[in-house]
């Protein structure tokens, strides 16, 4: 079977999809430096508070002054010498990394010299974790090194399938650095980048993480206190109906409160996770095996880390369960209020009801008198007819003859009236069919 060629730029024909050049970067964006021992890492962390601006323009100018050619906008990661080093910059989603890579100094835990980060150098925003390691031989001096340790947060494993010893007490220095040791029982110099770059990334990493915990500290007493408010409408809820409109707009006011709440926290929070899982992979990476009598990295993070990921968790879930029972409150109060409406409704029509009865009964007796009236009026017209009529020698009395005419007048009289109210009944019942 005979492999599929393409001519030189073949593929240059087709049209490119934007993101296909990213994609396929984002594998090589931030690849492992080669380290061969002895050799100190200096790395510092800042958080990016304008979206990388000022970050760029500080690193562009400290790659002009050293000749090299400034990294493009849209770069991820940048490298150039630096003394009898070499700096890398490394972007990330809201902080940037600063590493430079040396010779280590005479013993362990002195001063680096040669790093950029003096007197001289500008910081792109808020220092958030800074980290001094080292990589040495596992010898008697390496050993000798491990004392300067604090003895109450000391961790010490075995990493890369035994290749390497790692040390830390996750304190920082009199500079406030991290100190992390490593011991080379046999790092090729790409294993030995790769361990070195992924205990600083677990240090930073946990460092972020670990930024939820003052907010869900914050947060904290303002859910407690939500909480309170909405059992205290509760409770208000079973004294009776009274006051339904007024529970509804403060459960209105709470709900609104609790978005808002959980809105702040819903960033940091959920980054605290992906750090917290980050920190998690890069100690599954580093192949840990821990030391007899001695607490490895894991142990440690887990038992320190843990309490407070499990703090922001429990705080996103009280607000989560807040907010339904605040909905679930307040469609209670909406049901409780509709039904209040229902019942002044039926009250009302019920008063509308007996108020047309009662005009209906008032009508009829208008419409009685009123036939008296006109009737009376109709048989006193006829009288004077009659009267007439006798004068002129009709043999009735005027008098007999009103009297026999007053039924007359009474019935023609309700006749009209019954056909006038008919007709405008008419129309009515027309539209209702």
């Amino acid at each position: 079977m005979s492999a599929i060629t393409f001519g030189h730029q073949s593929l240059e024909r087709f049209e490119q999809d934007p993101r296909r050049a990213l994609v396929l970067g984002e594998l090589h964006a931030r690849p492992f430096p080669l380290i061969r021992l002895p050799r100190a890492l200096v790395v510092l962390a800042f958080m990016n508070e304008d979206h990388g601006a000022r970050d760029h323009q500080i690193l562009a100018q400290m790659s002009i002054r050293r000749g090299v050619p400034p990294p493009a906008r849209d770069a991820r990661t940048h490298a150039f010498s630096f003394g009898k080093g070499k700096l890398r910059w490394e972007r990330h989603t809201e902080f940037c990394t600063y590493s430079w890579e040396g010779p280590v100094p005479e013993r362990f835990g002195d001063p680096v010299a040669g790093h950029p980060f003096g007197a001289d150098f500008e910081a792109p925003g808020p220092l958030m974790a800074g980290v001094h390691l080292e990589l040495r031989p596992h010898d008697d001096a390496g050993l000798a090194a491990l004392e300067i340790f604090d003895r109450t947060s000391f961790c010490y494993s075995v990493m890369e399938a035994g290749l390497a010893h790692a040390a830390t007490d996750f304190r920082q220095d009199g500079d406030g650095l991290t100190r992390i040791l490593v011991l080379d029982d046999g790092l090729p110099p790409a294993r030995a980048g790769a361990l070195a770059m992924r205990l600083v990334e677990i240090e930073i990493y946990r460092t972020l993480a670990l930024l939820g915990l003052p907010l869900a500290q914050t947060v904290g007493p303002e859910v407690q206190a939500l909480e309170a408010r909405l059992m205290q409408i509760t409770e208000e809820m079973k004294a009776g109906p009274g006051h339904s409109r007024e529970l509804l707009q403060e459960i209105t006011l709470a709900a609104a409160a609790v978005e808002a709440s959980a809105a702040s926290v819903l960033y940091r929070f959920g980054a605290s996770r992906a750090y917290d899982e980050i920190v998690r992979e890069r100690l599954a990476a580093v192949g840990e095996q821990p030391i007899a009598g001695q607490e490895s990295w894991s142990a440690f993070l887990k038992r320190r880390m843990a309490p407070a990921m499990r703090t922001c968790r429990a705080i996103e879930e009280r607000q989560a369960n807040l907010s339904e029972k605040l909905a679930r409150a307040a469609n209670l109060l909406r049901t409780r209020i509709d039904v209040e409406l229902e019942h002044q409704n039926r009250d009302l029509l019920s008063s509308m009801n007996r108020r047309a009865q009662m005009q209906l009964r008032l009508q009829q007796t208008v419409e009685g008198l009123s036939v008296a009236a006109i009737g009376y009026y109709v048989v006193g017209l006829f009288g004077y007819v009659a009267k007439g009529l006798e004068h002129e020698g009709l043999p009735i009395s005027s008098t007999l003859l009103t009297a026999i005419f007053v039924p007359f007048a009474l019935l023609a009289v309700w006749w009209v009236v019954e056909r006038i109210r008919r007709h405008h009944a008419r129309p009515s019942e027309e539209g209702e069919h």
